[in-house]
């Protein structure tokens, strides 16, 4: 392999990258931009829940339950109801997301020491948030009935637990979800940036002064790699620069450690575009399948939006091919466990393994000869 042949090859596809703004701004604008639209867009905490109130009690029992409702902050009483007969419509339209109903003889129960019922009529359409409405009601008044026994009875509980979270201590999603979104993301932009390359070749009509050169291969395929390669680091660096500084997601690991696996799981991504570029020599057909086989399985069967333990056993099989999942596994253990190679000592390898991959299948798929 010639230095010098590979690194004229690499300039040729750095001064036509130049030339293109389109493919610029795919390259440096659009990771940033999905960071932002999907850090902000995608979360899993639910705060705020719109609650509709039908107190028919209206007690200072029934008071301190609403107050310790709002005091939550998950809650939000946004209606106070006269009459059952206003929950239906309430919730048909999505006015509220439950609506808690306090029964007349509330404070009467609570008082003579009895248990006191209460009702909670929820919004199942949304099932995931409906779920997370009962644990948290049932939390709110747990927690309530304690603090009313004790100081009933004035005595310590005789087991009391005291729960201490490690990595994320916020709970916060974005603390997830960014990390998450740089894996996702890279392995798209990747592909779909080196997607174009062989194809537009095929389309300007300049696939033939190429296969005139006495360049092997791999030195095209290398070639052609590698202002894409520093393109994505480029983008690793700004990306998770921007996670830490506008979603202030805590980067514990180390830099280096991160920027080399980054380096292999680019090279395979774009390995991977560049095969399908390759095979379908069209930049409509190249780009659309370079999509489809990228946006899916990494937003899909990588982990980052369902975890795999709880796929159906066909599918866990399938995430194994996804090399986003072992990445995920890397940027969340950097970023936030600050683990380093002998926790990832599996998935880094399999990041290289995904690399040789990649390149394997670009320097087969492509040809020089003219068909």
């Amino acid at each position: 392999m010639s230095l010098r042949r590979l690194w004229a090859i690499a300039r040729k596809e750095a001064i036509q990258l130049r030339r293109d703004p389109r493919s610029l701004a795919l390259a440096f604008v659009l990771p940033l931009l999905l960071l932002v639209l999907f850090g902000y867009a995608i979360t899993w905490d639910v705060r705020n829940i719109q609650t509709g109130v039908l107190d028919q009690d209206r007690s200072d029992a029934s008071r301190a339950l609403l107050d310790a409702f709002e005091a939550s902050g998950y809650f939000r009483i946004e209606r106070r109801l006269d009459s059952a007969a206003q929950i239906r419509p309430l919730l048909q339209v999505g006015a509220v997301d439950w609506v808690l109903v306090i029964p007349p003889d509330f404070a009467d129960d609570l008082g003579g020491g009895k248990g006191a019922d209460l009702q909670a009529i929820i919004d199942g359409s949304d099932a995931n948030t409906a779920t997370i409405v009962i644990g948290y009601a049932q939390g709110v008044v747990a927690n309530l009935s304690r603090r009313a026994s004790l100081s009933v009875r004035d005595v310590s509980p005789p087991l009391e637990v005291r729960s201490r979270v490690w990595y994320n201590e916020e709970l916060e999603s974005r603390n997830q979800i960014v990390p998450g979104l740089v894996a996702v993301i890279m392995m798209i932009i990747a592909a779909m940036l080196t997607s174009l390359t062989v194809a537009r070749e095929w389309e300007r009509g300049t696939m033939e002064q190429l296969a005139a050169t006495p360049v092997t291969r791999l030195e095209v395929v290398l070639g052609k790699l590698l202002p894409y390669l520093a393109i994505g680091l480029i983008d690793v660096v700004t990306s998770s620069a921007l996670g830490v500084w506008l979603f202030h997601v805590p980067f514990r690991g180390n830099p280096a450690l991160f920027l080399v696996l980054s380096f292999f799981f680019l090279l395979g991504s774009l390995g991977l575009g560049m095969f399908i570029s390759a095979v379908a020599r069209s930049q409509l057909l190249a780009t659309q399948v370079a999509m489809l086989a990228t946006f899916l399985p990494a937003f899909l069967l990588s982990g980052f939006m369902f975890a795999i333990s709880v796929m159906p056993a066909p599918l866990q099989a399938i995430t194994y091919l996804v090399p986003a999942r072992y990445f995920l596994v890397v940027t969340r253990g950097i970023f936030l466990k600050g683990v380093g190679i002998p926790v990832l000592r599996v998935d880094g390898l399999l990041m290289v393994a995904y690399a040789l991959v990649g390149l394997t299948l670009a320097v087969t798929a492509f040809k020089k000869e003219l068909r």
